[in-house]
């Protein structure tokens, strides 16, 4: 990735080393060009129930967990953005689907970078988009064998 370089912080000890396929993730979405973001760090951390309650609390006045929250890039700093997901919110919902556990992390991964895209999900109008573009996404993805890549340890 030359114009996005992604670091990954990993506080959650039961996933399994997700760097390499994290950045073979926004790599394939980066290079299908449909969704550009702007160019500096991406940096994203995957965090647990309660880290991301604390993070909603801090920053959007919310206490409580939630599946993925984003910063906006601020390009005076070379930030192309955060993303910071939540394993424990992935791991139940796809639980409660009956969906793999991977590909609903990867959806995560996929809804914060279409935030930096500048897609949005805050109306109904907006929502039907997103979804849209999540599709779109995710289809790039499966594409690449890439949504069946994040595991846990036992």
């Amino acid at each position: 990735m030359a114009l996005i370089q992604v670091k990954i912080s990993n506080h959650y000890d039961r996933l399994n080393s997700p760097e390499h396929t994290t950045r073979a993730l926004f790599k394939a979405i980066e290079r299908s060009k449909k969704f550009p973001i702007k160019p500096g760090e991406l940096s994203v951390a995957f965090v647990n129930d309660e880290q991301i309650s604390e993070i909603h609390a801090d920053f959007l006045d919310k206490q409580a967990p939630t599946d993925v929250i984003t910063f906006q890039a601020d390009t005076q700093m070379q930030s192309a953005g955060e993303i910071i997901v939540s394993v424990d919110h992935a791991q139940s919902r796809a639980e409660e689907l009956n969906v793999c556990f991977s590909r609903e992390l990867c959806l995560y991964l996929i809804h914060g970078w279409l935030h930096l895209s500048g897609y949005d999900d805050r109306n109904e109008s907006q929502r039907l988009k997103m979804r849209n573009a999540e599709q779109n996404a995710l289809a790039i993805l499966e594409k690449a064998q890439l949504t069946d890549a994040f595991t846990l340890n036992s």
